[in-house]
C-alpha cells in the first residue's frame, strides 16, 4: 500500500518522472516469469495468451515453452499442433500467427480492414498497416538433400531433392531465379526438364527429367545427389514450387 501511494504521489507531483517510473515497472514486467516456464509474464499475457500462474496452461504435462518450441499449442490438451488450430478463425493458423507476430485472438491484427489470413494469402504482412509485401525465398540444403520455401518468416513446405553429384556439384551461395519455362529441353542430355527455373546461368530447379518417350529419369534417386548440377524435384512438388515462384525470388543454397 505504501508503494502504491508513493507512485501515486510521483505521478501527481512529477508527471515527467512518473512516465519513467511506469516505464521501469513495464520493463520489470517484461522480465518477470512468475510461473518459471521460460516465458516472461508480458509474453504470456499479451502474445501467447497463456497462464502467468501455471507453467502448464493446458494441464497436459508439458510446460508452455516446451510445447511452443516443439510446435505444439499450450492451449489444448490433445497434443494439438499450432498449425492445426486457428483460434480467431481468420484463415491463418496459430503457428503462422506466432511466426508473423500477429494476434492469435484478433482476426485483423493491424486493424487495416483486412483479415490476417486474407493478407497473408495475397502475400502481404498482416502485422503492418502499410501494404508491405512479404519476401519469398527458397532454401536448399545440399547435405540434407532438402528444399524449403518461405513467405516472410513462415515456412510454407519442404521437399526432398536430388542435387549435383560429386564431379558435377550444385554451386552453393545466394542466387535469384532468373528464367522460367514449363518444359525446357536439354541439348546436352537429350532430355526434357519440366517446370524449369534457372539460377546462376546454366543451373536450374526442375522436375525429374524426362526422355523423349515420356520415361522419367531418376525416379528412385530423390534424396541422392546424382544430377549434373541441377536441383531435381519429384512429380507434384516441382509444379507446386514453379507456380508459387516469381522470377527474381531469392534462392539460398548451402551445404
Amino acid at each position: 500500500m505504501k508503494i502504491f501511494f508513493s507512485i501515486l504521489l510521483i505521478i501527481l507531483l512529477f508527471p515527467i518522472g512518473a512516465k519513467a517510473v511506469c516505464d521501469c515497472l513495464s520493463n520489470d514486467f517484461d522480465l518477470m516469469d512468475t510461473d518459471n516456464d521460460g516465458l516472461n509474464d508480458s509474453q504470456e499475457l499479451y502474445f501467447y495468451y497463456t497462464s502467468r500462474e501455471s507453467a502448464d496452461s493446458d494441464g497436459d504435462g508439458y510446460d508452455d515453452r516446451t510445447e511452443l518450441i516443439n510446435g505444439y499449442s499450450p492451449h489444448f490438451t490433445n497434443k494439438a499442433r499450432l498449425i492445426d488450430y486457428d483460434q480467431d478463425r481468420d484463415g491463418l493458423n496459430d503457428g503462422y500467427e506466432l511466426a508473423l507476430k500477429t494476434d492469435l485472438r484478433n482476426s485483423d491484427s493491424d486493424e487495416d480492414g483486412h483479415s490476417d489470413g486474407l493478407e497473408f494469402t495475397n502475400g502481404y504482412d498482416p502485422a503492418n498497416k502499410e501494404a508491405v509485401k512479404l519476401e519469398k525465398r527458397i532454401e536448399v540444403n545440399l547435405t540434407a538433400q532438402r528444399l524449403r520455401y518461405f513467405l516472410g518468416p513462415v515456412k510454407i513446405n519442404e521437399f526432398t531433392v536430388s542435387s549435383g553429384k560429386a564431379v558435377t556439384p550444385t554451386p552453393s551461395g545466394e542466387f535469384t531465379i532468373e528464367k522460367k519455362s514449363e518444359r525446357a529441353w536439354s541439348e546436352m542430355a537429350g532430355l526434357w526438364m519440366p517446370w524449369w527455373m534457372s539460377f546462376n546461368g546454366v543451373y536450374a530447379i526442375h522436375e525429374l527429367p524426362e526422355w523423349p518417350d515420356g520415361t522419367k529419369e531418376g525416379t528412385n534417386h530423390l534424396g541422392v545427389p546424382v544430377s549434373h548440377g541441377c536441383i531435381r524435384l519429384g512429380i507434384g512438388p516441382a509444379k507446386l514450387l514453379y507456380d508459387w515462384t516469381p522470377i527474381g525470388t531469392k534462392l539460398i543454397v548451402s551445404r
